[in-house]
């Protein structure tokens, strides 16, 4: 296997990463893809310094197009992070990127913002974002919405009403 978990979290690479989810799902490493936090040196950083002991890339989006094949037969366990629903729907649905057997996208933190609905503690999202859900929904994959393993929110069918879908 070489993406044994999909998540989006607007914290991309934390503690909770590290520690709760690694032990939930093989991680050897994690791929962040986020344009902002490859191209900033000080967040680089700081992403890769709170992985800890995992092999960490922190790359943009067209960086990742160019080496996903290569993800894809990779043997080493990555979880692959983005920071917003947008990025991960580029990814998975336009680019059809395929991570193997997995077919969960688990949502972590979004921040409440101008313009979101918060679906629960520290996960609020905007009318895009939602559509982006959507879109992932449609090409297969199951969006389920959870902080941590126990603290799991429900999957994007509970919430989808809310945005009108």
């Amino acid at each position: 296997m070489s993406v044994s978990f999909v998540r989006i979290d607007d914290r991309m690479i934390h503690g909770l990463i590290t520690t709760r989810w690694g032990k939930e799902m093989p991680c050897d490493g994690i791929i962040a893809v986020n344009d902002k936090a490859a191209n900033n040196s000080i967040l680089k950083s700081a992403y890769k310094a709170a992985a800890q002991d995992k092999k960490t890339f922190v790359w943009t989006l067209d960086h990742f197009f160019q080496v996903k094949d290569q993800v894809l037969k990779s043997k080493t366990n990555y979880f692959l992070i983005t920071k917003d629903p947008l990025d991960m729907k580029k990814i998975l649905v336009d680019w059809g990127f395929v991570p193997n057997q997995v077919k969960i996208v688990n949502v972590g933190p979004g921040n409440d913002r101008e313009g979101t609905i918060k679906l629960g503690d520290n996960q609020s999202f905007t009318q895009k974002e939602a559509q982006a859900f959507e879109e992932i929904e449609k090409a297969g994959y199951e969006v389920d919405f959870a902080l941590l393993p126990d603290q799991r929110i429900g999957p994007w069918t509970h919430f989808k009403s809310k945005f009108g879908y």
